[in-house]
């Protein structure tokens, strides 16, 4: 061992036998840095003995400076310079991996490699949310440990799980998952397109699904996905269309639109009223009549598994985005489209020209005439 680390033991056994706090502090930053400095060459009993002086100062550290800012700095310091580090002593990692203060167990809980499967099933079997989000945001994770984090239930954990590439999820693991998705509709859409999740449980997810998320799915869904995807929503929605593609009778709408505008109280207003209140004949007939088209040109694109079409009679009828909102949320006999998807329409709809919306509309208009014919 180098003569510049017996130096830093004698100032150690100094610090302690007087109980002075900021030297331990001090001492801290030196031994990890001297250990940083040569880890990849020490052996094992040198590793080893880095680890005891180690420990031993943090227990001076957090025995003699509790509330101590720099003290608690000193061992987020120490967490953050030792978390990437694969020679770090084991029993170190541990201890900091264990400490209460996120700040200090956050880093090497996210990333070292020193923590073993055992090491984090147990820390997630005992510790809080705060300490499960960290383990969670791991490249690597094996079922045995996702388990024990989705065991706990707590919705925060389960997302970022979802989202982390590199956690492994077991069946089971993914049923608790799909429970908490019912109230949780970017759960939902983010489980489902995990190319893991097996396909008897997404079909489940799907079958509890709001038609929202079953057409947020699609639009998301990897190619490699996407057919099964796709067919998973059909059997989902009894079809490939959604429930609102069902037989109805668009006859009472008709009189009742027909009435507002000869009373001339057909408007945006009303129609937004239809939309916000789910009247799905009502709206697609005040639509129609607004974009002076047709309900056979308006309802196909209300049943589109594809957002934009819409937009278009929207544009016609020179209708604001809080009208359409409601227009795009009225297809769902529940839910409502995630914000970020209503984002993404907005900026369609705000790039979308009204020369480039009529013609689209007239073309679709003859379309829809022509089939008519045939």
């Amino acid at each position: 061992m180098s003569l510049a680390f017996l130096s830093i033991c004698d100032e150690l056994e100094a610090a302690i036998a007087v109980r002075n706090a900021e030297k331990c502090v001090e001492t801290t930053a030196r031994v990890t840095a001297l250990f940083l400095a040569s880890a990849g060459s020490f052996s094992d009993d040198q590793v080893q003995l880095f680890g005891d002086v180690l420990e031993r100062l943090i227990n001076t550290i957090e025995l003699r400076a509790i509330g101590d800012v720099s003290a608690r700095l000193a061992l987020v310091e120490m967490s953050s310079q030792l978390a990437p580090v694969r020679q770090a002593p084991a029993s170190v990692v541990r201890r900091l991996a264990r400490h209460d203060d996120i700040s200090v167990a956050a880093p090497v809980l996210t990333e070292s490699a020193r923590l073993t499967s055992d090491d984090l099933i147990e820390l997630a079997k005992t510790k809080g949310e705060r300490h499960l989000l960290a383990i969670s945001a791991r490249w690597w994770l094996q079922e045995v440990v996702t388990d024990a984090l989705l065991a706990r239930r707590f919705p925060s954990v389960s997302r970022r799980l979802v989202d982390n590439p590199g956690s492994r999820v077991s069946a089971d693991g993914f049923a608790i998952v799909i429970a908490q998705a019912v109230s949780d509709p970017e759960l939902a859409v983010a489980t489902g397109i995990r190319a893991d999740l097996p396909s008897d449980l997404r079909s489940e997810l799907l079958r509890q699904a709001t038609d929202a998320v079953r057409t947020r799915l699609l639009s998301r869904a990897p190619p490699f996905l996407f057919e099964e995807i796709r067919a998973a929503v059909a059997a989902a929605s009894a079809g490939a269309e959604r429930e609102m593609s069902r037989a109805r009778d668009f006859a009472a709408a008709k009189i009742v639109i027909t009435r507002l505008k000869k009373e001339g109280r057909l408007n945006e207003r009303a129609l937004f009223d239809f939309a916000q209140a789910r009247k799905y004949e009502e709206t697609i007939t005040a639509l129609a009549e607004l974009s002076k088209a047709s309900v056979e040109v308006v309802r196909p694109l209300m049943q589109s598994l594809r957002s934009e079409g819409v937009l278009v009679p929207c544009k016609v009828a020179g209708l604001r985005w809080e009208t359409v909102g409601a227009v795009l949320n009225s297809r769902f006999s529940s839910g409502v489209m995630a914000p970020e998807e209503l984002s993404k329409l907005r900026r369609a709809f705000d790039g979308l020209t009204m020369d480039s919306a009529l013609r689209l509309l007239k073309l679709w208009t003859v379309k829809s005439t022509s089939s008519a014919l045939n």
